[in-house]
């Protein structure tokens, strides 16, 4: 199974990206989505964005992740 997380792009050199995701940040490549802005959220997989997520889904799908963290620890 394959997973794309959204992260929030923070700043941009070149074709590459910082991104903040759970207060912590790292490098991705942008060379699959050259539309991508500071400020926008990049669905990232493999250290790859493949897609720009407009902030509405970025954030519902955040929330879902963190839904099921807090399940798993319970479990």
């Amino acid at each position: 199974m394959c997973l794309a997380i959204p992260v929030l792009i923070k700043s941009i050199e070149d074709k590459e990206a910082e991104v903040e995701i759970g207060g912590v940040t790292c490098r991705i490549s942008l060379w699959l989505t050259p539309e991508a802005r500071v400020g926008d959220y990049a669905l990232v997989h493999t250290g790859y964005a493949i897609n720009i997520l407009n902030q509405e889904e970025a954030e519902e799908t955040l929330r879902l992740f963190e839904e099921i963290a807090e399940a798993e620890e319970k479990g």
